[in-house]
């Protein structure tokens, strides 16, 4: 598990009550590169761009996020909590489409079973990637088949879980000369840290200042 030290800094009350009409109507419409959110440690240099797919479980009354952990041996982020997505190639004419094909490699998700709720803003890391995150709906059933090169594991965590402050972390590293911060969500036996729990920060802070 990454982190020398926990910071526990007080963050905004509770997102209260969710639901599905209430996602979109928080959500960018369209890809914005005038929207973006920087993780600590973000530098000059040019920016990769890259997409991931932000998948919301509908499950009733209980909705869920999807994730999947990569696998150790994987040269970028190995090991890592993410949501599926990758670099953009020349050939994506969208970051939905990017988001849909890196989903489709990696777990094996149809673009049929996805129905896109609208993104959040851009998210730049610290790893040289400018990510765009493409939210999306799953309604039940759906088969996933994970690619075992990628993936070792494709869960779901409750999307209650992550929108409560109370399990929302700030943590910190010494990366590339200095201390950079992060925010975390330990889920069980599952740590969520870095860009993707930037990105769902990204949503809590939406669904908060809707509230007014």
């Amino acid at each position: 598990m990454p982190g020398i030290d926990t910071l526990h800094r007080p963050l905004p009350p509770g997102a209260g009550p969710f639901d599905l009409a209430r996602l979109r109507r928080v959500l960018l419409r369209a890809p914005s590169r005038t929207h973006a959110v920087l993780e600590d440690g973000v530098g000059e240099e040019d920016l990769l761009p890259a997409a991931v797919l932000f998948p919301i479980v509908n499950r009733g009354a209980a909705p869920t996020v999807l994730l999947t952990q990569r696998t150790a041996h994987l040269k970028d982020h190995p090991g890592q909590v993410s949501f599926p997505g990758g670099r953009c190639e020349d050939s994506d004419p969208s970051p939905a489409h990017t988001a849909l094909r890196e989903a489709g490699e990696e777990i094996g998700l149809a673009a049929e079973c996805v129905e896109i709720a609208g993104y959040l803003p851009e998210y730049l890391t610290s790893t040289g990637f400018r990510v765009t995150p493409v939210v999306a709906c799953l309604t039940p059933p759906f088969e996933l088949s994970p690619d075992a090169f990628e993936v070792a594991e494709v869960f779901e965590v409750p999307l209650a879980f992550l929108l409560d402050p109370a399990n929302h972390q700030e943590h910190s590293l010494h990366y590339r000369g200095r201390l950079r911060r992060y925010h975390a969500m330990p889920y069980g036996r599952h740590f969520i840290w870095g860009a993707t729990a930037g990105m769902i920060m990204s949503l809590y802070r939406a669904l908060k200042a809707a509230e007014g």
